[in-house]
């Protein structure tokens, strides 16, 4: 018997009800993580259908497709607002950090509810920077990076606060909220969390927005630097949260 728990995303999706014979529709699925993921929950009876508006993420999403997977995910290029009317109807519809960067959530809402068969399910999952970076320490250079973060997706016009608008975001779409939740991402001195990594992944996007210069991240040491802040320290450093949500399109 293990006590393992599942991660945030896949204990989010199977409390809300993803399960096997579902057909989901995952929404910004980029390189199809959380599409793969739905794979192994709805199994070999169910279908699962992503859609993005990026054509290199849905190449690199296909060519993950073709590794001995049984049950494969199909992938479509798509906004949130135009899904083809050909893909039908869904049990559910899922996404994750996706709802923050729509310019109109409930409208994003209100069009993929209308892609929801009677009775069927929305789950979003979002990161929220209302209550982090949280800490009694200093960790002044996990908050530096945390903040490029943050200031990035700010400047590309996401929600900072979208966690605290969820259940308004989903009511105002038609749909009845069931859940609403929250966990942090809490760093130890003996327990490691990739910033760096995910700063040097969005390097790119960093620059090109001037929120800060390839000097001023020094990416080759960064997680170095941090992995050195954290060990040297005897607190613990918050610098994530993520929110999840699910609500049910009414029957009648």
């Amino acid at each position: 018997m293990t006590t393992a728990r599942p991660d945030f995303t896949t204990q989010l999706l199977m409390d809300a009800g993803i399960g096997t014979g579902m057909r989901v529709l995952d929404v910004g699925c980029g390189s199809g993580d959380v599409a793969f993921l739905l794979t192994g929950l709805v199994g070999e009876t169910g279908e699962v259908v992503g859609i993005d508006h990026d054509d290199a993420a849905l190449a690199t999403a296909r060519s993950r497709a073709i590794e001995g997977q049984l049950a494969l995910p199909t992938f479509v290029q798509s906004g949130l607002l135009d899904v083809p009317a050909s893909l039908g109807t869904f049990d559910a519809v899922v996404g994750r950090r996706v709802l923050m960067y729509q310019s109109d959530t409930v409208a994003a809402a209100t069009a993929l509810g209308r892609l929801l068969r009677p009775g069927g399910v929305m789950v979003f999952q979002e990161h929220d920077t209302t209550m982090v970076p949280a800490s009694l320490d200093g960790f002044a250079l996990h908050r530096q990076a945390q903040g490029w973060l943050r200031e990035m997706i700010a400047r590309e016009g996401a929600d900072l606060h979208i966690g605290f608008h969820l259940h308004g975001i989903l009511s105002k779409a038609g749909l009845a909220v069931e859940n609403v939740r929250a966990e942090c991402i809490v760093q130890t001195p003996d327990k490691a969390y990739a910033l760096g990594y995910i700063v040097r992944a969005c390097l790119p996007r960093i620059i090109t927005l001037s929120v800060a210069t390839a000097d001023e991240v020094d990416i080759d040491t960064l997680q170095q630097r941090l992995d050195e802040e954290r060990t040297q320290s005897e607190g613990i450093y918050i610098g994530d949260v993520m929110f999840g949500a699910w609500a049910r399109k009414p029957r009648h």
